[in-house]
């Protein structure tokens, strides 16, 4: 079930029904007492390593986590967990999530195994969706810098200003199974505008619970909100050429969210007796994430070579 109750009858945002006041203009919220007390427990089944969630399902005892492949265990919630409204499909099927991660071992530079791709062995493919938020935003933001614009003598000079932002189609990740820095590469690639109402990809595929309700991710997406103001303000509003010490304060007036399920192949592939992790996007096959063993043998020659160079250079130049 979802967890949003209503919207806010001043600004219209998002409410859930623990909010006592809504979390964009602060406006009391009415509060219905059977809607707190018909919640239903959620069942799911938790990563013990990772944290990652998927719904729960008679048929899965005790199965493997599709980030990290540890085992799973079955957890019971009393707060509602929220549900994918809308579903990416899958552009890649699994064959090609395959030759990407050929191609990506293949590709490995020169302090990788020259084996790498020879001898690296594929150990599981799982296509998954993870979740996100996607929102939109209507954002006035304070902000003050120093530029090189205006400072005459000095170098920097101070200055500020306000600025209306209207931000659309954020993504913000609600995933414990992906590293945020793999989500931040994932997510501008994802083509929002074909998500259907149910999930359209490779059989088996996993779907990815949000953990935290709205209330619960605001934090992120304020964040998230934040960073975005940050950006622009960069790129947009300040005069100069240079600029340092840039602090902005954003204050919303309006924020609408939109769960997701974003589609990926999570990998691991064997080389000598260690695993490694790689994630190949679910529509865009060209985007691939993961983990290269390094040879330390080309490590400690190329060190070792670059060491003989700079003695024969400290010699030649002592007898000159």
């Amino acid at each position: 079930m979802l967890a949003v109750e209503s919207q806010c009858e001043r600004c219209h945002s998002a409410l859930e029904a623990e909010d006592l006041r809504c979390p964009v203009c602060a406006l009391p919220t009415p509060r219905d007492s059977r809607a707190l007390a018909e919640r239903e427990r959620a069942r799911l089944i938790r990563c013990n390593t990772c944290g990652a969630a998927i719904a729960y399902s008679v048929e899965a005892q005790a199965p493997r986590c599709a980030y990290c492949a540890s085992e799973m265990h079955l957890e019971t919630q009393e707060d509602p967990i929220d549900q994918a409204e809308h579903f990416v499909p899958f552009a890649v099927n699994p064959e090609q999530a395959r030759q990407a991660l050929s191609a990506f071992l293949g590709n490995s530079g020169f302090f990788r195994p020259s084996d790498l791709a020879s001898r690296a062995a594929l150990d599981s493919l799982k296509p998954l969706w993870w979740p996100g938020w996607e929102f939109s935003a209507r954002v006035e933001v304070s902000w003050t810098a120093d530029t090189d614009a205006g400072a005459h003598r000095s170098a920097w000079a101070p200055h500020a200003g306000m600025a209306q932002l209207v931000l659309h189609h954020i993504l913000v990740s609600a995933s414990r199974g992906l590293t945020e820095k793999e989500t931040d590469r994932l997510a501008p690639s994802y083509d929002i505008a074909q998500a259907t109402s149910a999930p359209q990809g490779p059989e088996g595929a996993q779907v990815e619970l949000f953990d935290l309700t709205r209330s619960g991710a605001r934090k992120q997406i304020l964040a998230a909100v934040e960073k975005t103001a940050r950006e622009r303000i960069s790129q947009t509003e300040l005069p100069g050429r240079r600029h340092r010490n840039l602090h902005v304060s954003p204050v919303l007036s309006g924020l609408n969210t939109t769960n997701y399920a974003l589609p990926a192949y999570v990998l691991a592939y064997r080389y000598g007796s260690k695993l490694y992790r790689v994630v190949v996007h679910g529509q865009d096959a060209s985007c691939v994430l993961g983990e290269k063993p390094v040879s330390w043998t080309k490590v400690i020659l190329t060190s070792l070579a670059v060491l003989a160079v700079i003695l024969v250079v400290a010699m030649l130049f002592l007898r000159s």
